[in-house]
């Protein structure tokens, strides 16, 4: 390379750089306290292997996570998303916690199920434990709440999903890594050997631990991808279990994870090059 063009390009960087400062100061505190907390990104993701069965082709899976209710997001954004998942059309919903920021200072939690009573999904709604479900005595609040949603708790076991023509896959899920007590031996207790399981778990970075057992997919929030990233440092902050692995998909060993960015905000009611997204994952069996 030229030193004209290593010069020209260390130009052109250093004017990104400075335009995104200048912005920041000037406009970025409306864009990530206004704009980008509602620019939904719908992501697609394909899950093929050899032991996803012929009936499962096609099939659709539709994850929200971290909504943070009370924060930031409200009850009426949570009724758009709703809406935004039913017009997806999914036949499974799945919803990786931290429901709300803090359960036990949330005045409406009755109001909840009858929103989320409204997703449709026939061949089931699951859900796991966040941090912040646990957290502020909410364990059994969350609980509650999501029974009356008609979600199925996966907090350490596992649920098949069958189809008329016996064809089946699992769906795992363990409990939070920072509050709760995660096990995952006790989580896939049960499942046969030859099929296609898919692992939940709040925790992206438990995902090292997944890679080692007979677990094809894992799916995972809690990190909001940083929530707020500065260009050319990355994220302003990471949680735990969360460090590691913080947004997108992953290949780690035979095990695929993706990283879902979340919906709602916490500590922060920012976002900034971490837009809010829903993931679509969409099965395809092997020939």
């Amino acid at each position: 390379m030229s030193e004209s063009i290593s010069r020209r390009t260390f130009l052109k960087k250093g004017l990104r750089t400075l335009a995104t400062v200048t912005g920041l100061s000037i406009g970025g505190g409306y864009y990530a306290h206004n704009v980008e907390p509602k620019w939904l990104e719908i992501k697609h993701n394909i899950i093929s292997h050899p032991l996803i069965p012929k009936g499962f082709h096609g099939m659709k899976m539709i994850q929200f996570s971290d909504t943070h209710l009370g924060f930031q997001f409200q009850l009426n954004d949570l009724q758009a998303i709703v809406n935004k998942i039913n017009q997806l059309d999914p036949d499974v919903i799945l919803f990786t916690g931290d429901l709300m920021d803090e359960p036990n200072k949330y005045n409406a939690q009755q109001k909840i199920p009858p929103v989320l009573n409204q997703l449709k999904a026939p061949l089931g709604k699951f859900c796991i434990y966040g941090n912040h479900d646990h957290g502020g005595y909410g364990s059994e609040i969350y609980s509650d709440i999501m029974k009356k949603s008609h979600f199925t708790m996966l907090q350490n076991t596992s649920t098949k999903i069958s189809l008329l023509t016996a064809e089946e896959i699992y769906i795992a899920g363990v409990d939070d890594a920072m509050l709760g007590q995660p096990d995952f031996e006790k989580a896939l207790s049960g499942i046969p050997e030859e099929v296609y399981v898919i692992m939940l778990s709040h925790a992206p970075d438990l995902a090292d631990i997944s890679s080692k057992y007979n677990i094809k997919y894992q799916i995972s929030g809690h990190s909001h991808g940083g929530q707020v990233q500065i260009p050319f440092a990355g994220a302003l902050v990471t949680p735990p279990y969360a460090e590691k692995y913080r947004e997108g998909t992953y290949e780690i060993d035979s095990l695929t994870l993706h990283v879902n960015r979340g919906l709602g905000t916490t500590r922060l009611p920012y976002r900034f090059l971490s837009r809010p997204e829903l993931t679509i994952y969409e099965f395809q069996a092997e020939s």
